[in-house]
């Protein structure tokens, strides 16, 4: 059954608590070697970025064949070759059939036969350097949607970082609906602080739009992941907070916190093993609470990432295939041969 539920989320955890909730998700050792990598990245990305900033060329603008719309989806793609999977075409389809309309921005070279598919559901298709990651991608489509179109009255943020759907979306996007005005999206993080996770961002009414479109124009870009994160994903949920824009996810994490065994918090969090400390212990909770999502909340998606690389070499990540509908396994399988081991 699917169990949405609005949840705010809001910025009462301070710096020390982060800290203390970080030593108890690693071990010591990982901590500090993580602190270390993290400083080693930003550091000799700071100094390429100050001396060989790269370029975020945009190579092609062509039309899309969908309807414009009020509500505008900025939807980012990335392949190793280029090519635009069954289950990408799929996942815009579906945003453009619940009334939004899709800009198609890639950060690769699709081959002509995929880039002309693509328009059939597209408003706008944008070709562009893979400069900025996700929040770079978007802040250039933003500019060139609000030449054409104007300022939407609701804004999403998208990319293909996710499998699926494999469940509908309409109960979800009705959902965020309902809530008003406001910045929604699926699951909440607490790493670096509660925010909304990036793969999914609905930004509904003029202040929310407007502060999307403001936070997307001053982004800087870098060669590291990590600031990028900071200024892109958690940055935009800071901004929104500290404007007063009501925040809200569908996965709560103390939502999904509460699904997990002792034995699951044990092994994600050995010093916090009580249920309602393991509420408020930073995780990624589309890795490791993955299957909770998915058989205990109804979460239609898993990330890519995940199942394409475990980069936390989570125990049981390879019996995904067990919580996906059979019918849905082929173009999720296809997709992931695409994308490359």
């Amino acid at each position: 059954m699917l169990r949405l539920a609005l949840t705010a989320i809001s910025s009462n955890i301070t710096s020390t608590e982060r800290v203390a909730h970080s030593l108890a998700t690693r071990a010591p050792s990982r901590f500090i070697r993580r602190v270390a990598e993290v400083l080693w990245e930003t550091s000799s990305a700071g100094f390429l970025d100050r001396f060989a900033p790269e370029k975020p060329e945009i190579f092609e603008i062509a039309d899309g064949k969908a309807t414009p719309s009020h509500s505008l989806a900025l939807y980012l793609h990335w392949s190793p070759d280029g090519r635009i999977s069954p289950m990408v075409r799929r996942q815009v389809r579906l945003w453009r059939e619940a009334g939004f309309a899709p800009v198609f921005i890639t950060n690769a070279n699709p081959p002509a036969p995929d880039w002309d598919a693509i328009a059939a559901d597209s408003v706008l298709r944008i070709r562009r350097a893979n400069v900025g990651r996700d929040f770079g991608a978007w802040r250039d489509a933003a500019a060139v949607a609000l030449q054409r179109f104007g300022t939407p009255r609701e804004l999403l943020l998208t990319n293909d970082s996710v499998l699926g759907p494999f469940l509908p979306l309409s109960p979800i996007i009705d959902a965020w609906r309902m809530g008003g005005d406001g910045f929604f999206g699926l699951t909440e993080s607490l790493g670096g602080g509660a925010h909304l996770q990036s793969y999914a961002l609905l930004g509904r009414g003029e202040k929310a739009v407007g502060e999307m479109l403001a936070h997307l124009a001053q982004l800087k870009d870098s060669r590291s992941k990590w600031l990028l994160v900071q200024r892109g994903e958690i940055g935009l949920s800071r901004r929104m907070l500290r404007a007063g824009v009501p925040c809200w996810a569908l996965f709560g994490q103390a939502r999904i916190a509460s699904l997990a065994d002792a034995a699951t918090r044990a092994r994600i969090a050995p010093r916090y093993s009580s249920a309602e400390a393991f509420a408020r212990v930073p995780f990624n909770p589309c890795h490791h609470l993955w299957r909770e999502l998915v058989e205990g909340m109804g979460y239609p998606y898993l990330k890519t990432e995940l199942i394409r690389r475990n980069p936390g070499k989570l125990p049981g990540v390879e019996a995904w295939r067990k919580v996906v509908p059979a019918a849905e396994l082929p173009i999720l399988e296809e997709h992931l041969a695409m994308m490359g081991p």
